[in-house]
C-alpha cells in the first residue's frame, strides 16, 4: 500500500487528461506501458537488494557500497532535497483543493493544519506513517476501482443507453495524436506519475519480516499500479475524445474537469466533483505523508554514515529520527511561505532543481543493482541463497539505465526544437543535473573515493 500510495496521485486523477489530449489515447497508453516496464525493473532490482540488506535510506547505502561512496552521497542529498521540497508543494496543492469548499479561508492556516497532521503521523512512531499511508492509499484504490467499474459499464451502454465501441478511441482516424514527440512528452509525464514506488525500498528497513514482505510487495505492486494506470487511461480514451477541450484544463485548480469527474458526471453522479475533490485532497495528504517519511529517513541514513551532521541520527525511544523530522518540517513551512511571496520565483527554482531527482534516484538504483549482482557472483556467492531474485538480469537494470538517461536528457527537448534555444527554460529545467554532479565530484575530490572493486563490495555489514 505504501508503494501504491506513493505512485497513485494527481498524476492519474488530474494529469491523465492532458496526456491523452497531447498524444491521443494510444500514445498515452504506450508511454505508460513503457515507463511501467522501466519501473518494474527498477523495483525488482531494489527488491533484490532491500530483501538481502534491509536498511534505512536503502539505495543511498547500496550506491555507496556497490558503486562509489560519492555516488551514494549525491543520491542521498538529492533525494532528501526533492522530498523536502515536495512537502510545501503538497501543502500548496492542499490549500487549493480546500478552496473548492472554503474559498475565503487563509492558505497559511490550512497549510499549517496539514503540516501538523503530517508531523503527528510521523512523530509518534513509524507505525503512524504506515497506518496513515494505508488508509490514504485505500481511499485512492477504492476510487479507481469504482471509476473503472462505472467506466467499463458505460462503454457497454450502461447509464447512457448507448454502446460506445471504439468510435471515440479512434477519433480523428487514429488513436495516436501529435506524432512521436507528443508520445515522448507523455513519456516524461508518465515517469513523474510513477515516482514514489521506490518508497517501499526505504520502508524495508523498518518493516516486519522484510525477507518475506518486501518480495510480496514488489511482486504485486507493479501489476496493480500498471493495471490501474493503463485501464484508467483506456477507459478515459474510450469515453472522452482527445479533442475535448476540458482535458487540457485538468489541474488541481479545476477539479470539475478532471477526466474522472467528467465520466462520473456523465454516469449521472451529480456530486462527482465534490467526491473527486475529497479524493484528490486525500492523494495530496498521502504524497505529503510519503514526502515527510522519505526525507526524514534519508537524512537519518546520511547522518548514520557521517555524510550529514550526527545530530540528525538521534532517535526517539520509538525509533523516530526526530531531528531529521523537525528539519523537514521547518524547511517545508519556510518553502511554502516562499511560494506565497515574490510571485513564487524562489520556490519555482527550488522545484526545478528537484524535478529530475526522481529519475536520478531510479538511475542510481539500476546502476547499484547491476553492480550488486556482479559483485555477489564475483565473490562466489550463490544466487540460490537470495530470498528474492530479480528476473531478466542484466537486461533489466541496463534497460532502466538507458531509459532513465533518455528521460533525463530529454526533459526539455522542446526548447531546442524551435527557431532559437530558450535558454531560460533550459537552465530552469536542467539545473538539478549540475547540482548533482557538484555533490558527486565534490565528495569524491574531498574524500578521494573510488569505484568500489567487485571483490571489496561489503555484503556482511548490516548497519
Amino acid at each position: 500500500m505504501i508503494a501504491i500510495g506513493g505512485a497513485i496521485g494527481t498524476g492519474l486523477f488530474v494529469a491523465s487528461g492532458a496526456s491523452i489530449s497531447s498524444a491521443g489515447p494510444a500514445g498515452a497508453l504506450l508511454a505508460y506501458v513503457i515507463v511501467g516496464a522501466m519501473v518494474y525493473f527498477v523495483m525488482t532490482g531494489l527488491g533484490e537488494m532491500a530483501t538481502f540488506m534491509p536498511v534505512a535510506g536503502s539505495f543511498e547505502r547500496y550506491a555507496s557500497r556497490f558503486v562509489d561512496p560519492a555516488l551514494g552521497f549525491a543520491l542521498g542529498w538529492n533525494y532528501w532535497y526533492t522530498w523536502a521540497v515536495t512537502v510545501p508543494a503538497e501543502l500548496a496543492a492542499g490549500t487549493i483543493v480546500v478552496k473548492y469548499w472554503l474559498p475565503n479561508t487563509s492558505p497559511i492556516l490550512w497549510s499549517a493544519v496539514f503540516l501538523l497532521v503530517l508531523f503527528l503521523l510521523n512523530v509518534v512512531s513509524v507505525k503512524g506513517y504506515g497506518e496513515g499511508e494505508f488508509w490514504f492509499a485505500g481511499v485512492k484504490v477504492a476510487t479507481i476501482i469504482i471509476f473503472l467499474v462505472v467506466g467499463v459499464l458505460m462503454i457497454f451502454g450502461a447509464f447512457t443507453g448507448q454502446f460506445v465501441g471504439f468510435h471515440t478511441f479512434t477519433a480523428g482516424g487514429s488513436p495516436f495524436h501529435g506524432g512521436a514527440f507528443a508520445t515522448f512528452s507523455t513519456f516524461l509525464v508518465a515517469g513523474f506519475a510513477f515516482q514514489g514506488t521506490e518508497l517501499v525500498g526505504l520502508a524495508a528497513g523498518e518493516s516486519d519480516d522484510p525477507k518475506r514482505n518486501v518480495p510480496r510487495a514488489i511482486r504485486q505492486v507493479f501489476w496493480r499500479i500498471l493495471i490501474f494506470y493503463v485501464l484508467a487511461i483506456f477507459v478515459i480514451g474510450m469515453l472522452i475524445p482527445y479533442t475535448d477541450p476540458n482535458l487540457l484544463k485538468t489541474d488541481v485548480n479545476n477539479v470539475a474537469v478532471s477526466p474522472f469527474t467528467l465520466i462520473l458526471q456523465r454516469a449521472g453522479l451529480a456530486i462527482a466533483a465534490s467526491v473527486m475533490n475529497a479524493v484528490i485532497l486525500t492523494a495530496v495528504l498521502s504524497a505529503g505523508n510519503s514526502a515527510v517519511y522519505a526525507s526524514t529517513r534519508m537524512l537519518f541514513a546520511l547522518a548514520k554514515e557521517g555524510k550529514a551532521p550526527r545530530v540528525f541520527a538521534v532517535l526517539t525511544k520509538r525509533g523516530v529520527p526526530v531531528n531529521s523530522l523537525l528539519l523537514t518540517m521547518v524547511i517545508g513551512f519556510v518553502a511554502f511561505l516562499a511560494s506565497l511571496f515574490g510571485n513564487g520565483v524562489v520556490y519555482s527554482w527550488m522545484l526545478n532543481a528537484a524535478s529530475l531527482t526522481g529519475f536520478l534516484a531510479w538511475l542510481g538504483i539500476a546502476v547499484s543493482h547491476w553492480r550488486f549482482r556482479r559483485a555477489y557472483v564475483a565473490q562466489g556467492r550463490s544466487l540460490d541463497d537470495l530470498a528474492y531474485r530479480a528476473k531478466w538480469y542484466p537486461f533489466g537494470p541496463l534497460f532502466a539505465c538507458v531509459l532513465c538517461a533518455v528521460v533525463i536528457v530529454g526533459q526539455d527537448y522542446s526548447a531546442f526544437t524551435g527557431g532559437h534555444v530558450q535558454w531560460a527554460g533550459v537552465v530552469a529545467t536542467y539545473v538539478g543535473i549540475p547540482l548533482f554532479i557538484v555533490l558527486w565530484l565534490g565528495y569524491k575530490v574531498v574524500y578521494k573515493t573510488r569505484l568500489v572493486p567487485l571483490l571489496e563490495c561489503d555484503f556482511d555489514t548490516v548497519e
